[in-house]
């Protein structure tokens, strides 16, 4: 009987037969059978995604949620593809180390995170998951086990593609000539190889940190402390929450101002409690006009985790209404050169108040210039304009040089959005490579690209 499966967009779809395969072995066995009966096989993680990528349309759902070996060495941790961030951020934690990517969703699992090169809000300092991994260990449709470290350079000739100017980029393949195997495969959304296990680079955790959620008259007050900062200091975190998200979240944070039209959350690492840094930190944020009196800043651990759960509760609230109005999610990952933020930040704002006042919150990476726009559509013809509102912002994104794509990849329910970064020639130039390693066109079935037939 077929299963229902969907994502945390809301999104669904259905596999035949689901598999949660307990070693490699078991793994290396399920892709020989389903290549020899041409099965298609999607893979799965722990579900968090919101592009569809995880989701099948018939055919085999491969979990591997029970790949859960985790050791942490001085400078890097060994993880199977099932093991929850949260669980490889703790246990590094206990060791003295972090592991600097920093999706907001915790419970995502480190082989979805290679496979969509997520980074999330300490991208600004440390950048994606790309630059973390030292090794993987991948599956092929074939029954091949590749064990590929950086260095080792792909076996074939893959053409030059062009890449943004943008500080993270998730779209498609990112095909350079002399690339490495850890670059085609991150990223790739699972529909090159299974990632069975990452070796993850870890840093020495900071003696100390600097980390409050500052607040705002204005949004215009807020986006000039961003330009700011950017010049004057090297924080790990600067996120954004504009006035709709404030107003979503004072259901569950009444503490919130009243007068707060704006929050950027920040982070700086210091070298003591007595860094100097901290002092230029107050400075700043009086010059910034910012309701000083009223924002929050960490006096340790516990209120840098409710600070935490008080920006994870937005994507949470937003999915919660979406489901509530029966819709799927309509949520942008597009990304912009820094310099072009401003721009961006204007598109967004006037399409939002001429299509959806009062119905949508814009929030996210601001250090990147990697806003989430999410839409909260309440009825048929507002969902399809919504769409046509995200496809407008889209093409805008490009045109200033940027991104579909920052983060979350293009799954299934994103996959058109390749036509508007790429050429037609330099899709099928990705088509190739997936067609070398994946020729019967069975991994990852209608992810990133329409279902080919395959040879």
């Amino acid at each position: 009987m077929p299963v229902r499966v969907e994502d945390a967009s809301g999104f669904a779809g259905h596999a035949d037969e689901v598999f949660a395969p307990r070693d490699e072995d078991e793994v290396i066995a399920i892709l020989r059978r389903a290549g020899q009966t041409r099965t298609p096989v999607t893979i799965a993680g722990a579900g968090t995604g919101v592009t569809g990528g995880r989701v099948p349309d018939g055919g085999w759902l491969l979990s591997l949620e029970k790949l859960r070996r985790l050791e942490v060495h001085p400078g890097r941790a060994i993880a199977g593809a099932g093991v929850p961030l949260a669980e490889l951020h703790s246990a590094a934690a206990q060791t003295g180390q972090f592991y600097p990517p920093d999706p907001t969703e915790q419970s995502a699992a480190v082989g979805g995170a290679v496979a969509t090169n997520a980074s999330g809000s300490r991208s600004l300092r440390y950048g994606d998951t790309r630059r973390h991994v030292l090794r993987l260990r991948v599956a092929l449709m074939d029954g091949r086990l590749l064990e590929v470290r950086r260095g080792d350079a792909v076996d074939f000739d893959v053409p030059a593609l062009p890449i943004p100017a943008t500080t993270k980029h998730t779209a498609g393949y990112r095909l350079q000539p002399g690339m490495d195997w850890i670059d085609l495969f991150t990223g790739s959304e699972g529909t090159l190889g299974v990632v069975t296990e990452a070796e993850l680079l870890l840093l020495s955790a900071p003696s100390a940190l600097l980390t409050g959620v500052v607040f705002f008259p204005s949004d215009e007050l807020a986006i000039e402390a961003v330009e700011a900062w950017r010049q004057q200091a090297h924080p790990r975190r600067l996120e954004y929450l504009d006035r709709p998200s404030l107003d979503l979240l004072r259901a569950k944070f009444a503490e919130i101002p009243a007068s707060a039209g704006a929050a950027l959350l920040i982070e700086q690492d210091l070298a003591s409690e007595q860094d100097p840094e901290a002092d230029r930190w107050h400075d700043r944020l009086a010059a910034a006009q910012a309701l000083l009196d009223g924002s929050w800043f960490a006096a340790g651990a516990g209120d840098r985790e409710r600070f935490r759960r008080f920006r994870h509760a937005l994507p949470e609230m937003v999915n919660d209404a979406v489901r509530r109005n029966g819709f799927t999610k309509l949520g942008s990952d597009y990304a912009v050169p820094p310099a072009r933020n401003r721009e961006m930040m204007a598109i967004y704002r006037e399409g939002c108040l001429r299509h959806f006042p009062g119905s949508y919150v814009i929030f996210g990476h601001i250090g990147d210039a990697h806003l989430h726009v999410n839409l909260l559509p309440r009825s048929e013809g507002e969902f399809a304009r919504g769409r046509e509102l995200m496809l407008e912002f889209a093409r805008a994104a490009v045109a200033l040089g940027g991104t579909v794509s920052a983060e979350h990849g293009l799954g299934k329910r994103k996959r058109g959005l390749l036509e508007l970064q790429y050429t037609a020639a330099q899709i099928e130039s990705m088509k190739r490579v997936k067609r070398r390693l994946d020729p019967d066109w069975l991994l990852g079935q209608g992810t990133l690209f329409p279902h080919e037939t395959g040879r």
